[in-house]
């Protein structure tokens, strides 16, 4: 790594960043027993369902004219995609043109205007990116991820557009990443070859985590170029100079920015709290802001609004720790303790609780291991000798002289305390008098798989204690009292919201109207609104970016469009129904019976009737349609394979009013 300091010359490394270039490689999909990109323990992991068991038809004899049925079945996908490809031709048009107007509700930048154009994060939870332009000099602020929502079927999670950026890569002086959460992190891999490489501007735990994840990428991204900065660090980006300043987070090392440029100041808080009673996650450093807000009043304030809704102050760490050292101090079996991977220093002070009390501490769950290693060789974690101990050696101890820290508090499925609870894990079996202790909120989305884990692991006769029974975690993110002290510590001219949905960018701005705010100096965006600030005034234009979902899926980028996830969503919903039809071009007949595969719709040992009403109806509409065109010697199958979709799907939504999706296949000898 390289450290950034504040007498780097303007456009640092330009023409190197320009000489790279992204090559999107060919998809593949992961290989049996290769992990996928790991969900961050801030968010629950979402199962992929498969169909409940469904029958397979079984294997007629071979003939001469007549292929297996695994023959058939095995050409089934290819042939199925054809079909699927031109009965959607017309939409993936439509899209097309869709994100061609999109593409082009916005001017060419403007001289001498500053632009600040939110990419992602300001209608959801996640996705954060942010773009300063200024002329040729454009700034990044964060590259962030955002996990599925339920309708989204066999995504793994969605990351930017930067298709605004398409052809600007050499003007990109920099990118912030103002924390290591993966929702400020997770697009590096796939986003930053595609802008030419930029230089990369982080704290030391920051650009660890990112180095870490690369190499889960390496076989699709490119070597970065990181640059370690403090909060002390001053930048020189081109026509930006950029200071930082500390932030209660958390994740330790995690910073706001202060970027001058030409047209004022603008603060970007990144992920922030206030906590004025300890520093385990660090200190937001008010004075710094003060001090700023004397010499020049900033022209603009960027916020977190993550935790706008909710009143009052955040708890503090400090109280946390208490409750947690009473907890352990009283135990009388084992602690198994549940928890985000990236709180590290609530770790840090939990595993200085236990050796107090003669604690052997096991971590589980590779993001924790992961993340406590590189917490420890920088030395936010510190860990007394002989305290932790591999969990093959458990057995050796005494329950009460156990602790156990986990991942998995969002009840995700292959996460420790799932399988705990489950009886899958090969060394931990839930015990009676064990207390699990889970020191997390519950993110928003995964109520039913916390609840889900709770209920098993009551069954089990364990104690469970979480945040609602005791104060054993606090947020890292401000609630309305500190979100109003931070705009008052400001006193922006114009104060904009991020980071949140939209409802959570209103309720911050009714935050800024009580610190005295009004309507013309509250700027609440959409992704991919441009904010134009000039002569020191910010106006909220009517132009957009393109700021639609980009969806990752394996190692494809992007190749999944609206079309397919809505496909997904109807096999989903109502199933798949596949109709195999073997035609003999000599007779114009349909050989046998058409072979018939559900899944998700129907359970076949029980549809003998229905299935044969099916394939008397197919074979009917083929025979038909085939010898209705016997005068023109052409057969038109297109038509004839819409044909069997429609009538199929009509009779089959008259038998059981569902709408799987009718894939018919022919087969011609």
């Amino acid at each position: 790594m390289k450290d950034a300091t504040d007498d780097m010359p303007d456009n640092t490394n330009t023409e190197q960043k320009d000489s790279a270039r992204f090559s999107r490689p060919p998809r593949r999909r992961r290989a049996p027993g290769q992990q996928g990109p790991q969900r961050p323990p801030e968010h629950g992991n979402r199962p992929r369902h498969g169909g409940p068991g469904e029958h397979r038809p079984p294997r007629r004899p071979q003939t001469p004219h007549q292929p297996s049925h695994r023959a058939a079945e095995q050409g089934v996908r290819r042939i199925a995609i054809r079909q699927q490809r031109a009965y959607h031709a017309h939409e993936d048009q439509g899209g097309a043109r869709r994100t061609e107007q999109q593409a082009q509700t916005y001017q060419p930048t403007r001289s001498n205007t500053l632009r600040v154009i939110p990419i992602g994060g300001v209608e959801e939870v996640g996705r954060n990116m942010t773009v300063l332009e200024y002329n040729d000099n454009i700034l990044i602020i964060d590259i962030g991820l955002q996990f599925p929502e339920e309708d989204m079927p066999g995504i793994d999670y969605i990351i930017p557009n930067t298709e605004y950026l398409k052809g600007k890569e050499k003007n990109i002086v920099g990118v912030i990443i103002t924390h290591a959460h993966y929702d400020h992190i997770g697009g590096i891999p796939h986003v930053i070859p595609r802008l030419g490489n930029p230089a990369i501007y982080g704290t030391n735990l920051t650009l660890a985590i990112i180095k870490k994840r690369q190499e889960e990428y390496k076989d699709i991204s490119s070597q970065l170029e990181l640059h370690e900065i403090k909060n002390d660090t001053v930048l020189r980006l081109g026509v930006f100079k950029i200071e930082f300043f500390g932030v209660s987070h958390n994740i330790p090392a995690s910073v706001g920015a202060i970027i001058h440029t030409p047209e004022g100041i603008v603060v970007h808080t990144g992920d922030f709290k206030i906590d004025e009673k300890s520093d385990i996650a660090g200190v937001t450093e008010l004075d710094k802001l003060r001090a700023l807000s004397a010499r020049q009043q900033p022209l603009l304030l960027l916020s977190d609004s993550t935790n706008a809704r909710e009143v009052g102050k955040q708890h503090s760490e400090v109280d946390v720790v208490t409750e947690l050292e009473g907890i352990i101090r009283n135990a009388k079996g084992r602690l198994i303790f549940g928890t985000f991977s990236s709180l590290l220093g609530r770790l840090n002070e939990i595993i200085q609780i236990g050796a107090r009390y003669k604690k052997k501490i096991i971590i589980e769950g590779r993001s924790m291991k992961s993340n406590v290693e590189i917490a420890k060789e920088l030395g936010f974690i510190k860990i007394p000798k002989g305290v932790v101990i591999p969990v093959e050696d458990m057995r050796g101890y005494k329950n009460h002289e156990i602790m156990i820290l986990a991942t998995g508090a969002q009840g995700e499925d292959r996460a420790v305390l799932m399988r705990i609870a489950n009886h899958e894990h090969r060394f931990i079996e839930v015990e009676p008098g064990d207390t699990f202790v889970f020191s997390s909120s519950v993110i928003p989305g995964n109520e039913r798989t916390v609840q889900r884990l709770t209920d098993k692991l009551y069954r089990e006769g364990v104690d469970v204690i979480n945040y609602r029974l005791m104060d054993i975690h606090a947020g890292g993110h401000a609630k309305q009292e500190d979100l109003k002290k931070m705009i008052e510590t400001i006193r922006p001219k114009f104060f904009m919201p991020i980071e949140g949905n939209h409802s959570f960018l209103c309720i911050h701005g009714k935050v800024a109207k009580s610190a005295g705010y009004t309507d013309d100096n509250i700027i609440i965006a959409d992704n991919g609104q441009i904010v134009e600030c000039k002569g020191g005034v910010c106006v909220k234009t009517k132009e957009r970016v393109p700021s639609d979902y980009v969806f990752v899926d394996g190692l494809g980028v992007g190749d999944v469009g609206d079309v397919v996830l809505r496909d997904r969503q109807m096999m989903a919903q109502d199933g798949m129904f596949v109709v195999i039809v073997t035609f003999d071009n000599h007779s114009r007949r349909v050989q046998g019976n058409p072979d018939i595969i559900s899944r998700g719709f129907i359970y076949m040992r029980e549809s003998k009737d229905l299935l044969m009403e099916v394939r008397k109806l197919v074979r009917r509409i083929v025979e038909q349609s085939a010898n209705s065109h016997a005068h023109t010697g052409e057969i038109n199958w297109v038509y004839i394979k819409d044909n069997v979709r429609e009538e199929v799907g009509k009779f089959l939504y008259g038998k059981t009013h569902r709408h799987p999706m009718v894939l018919p296949v022919v087969i011609e000898v």
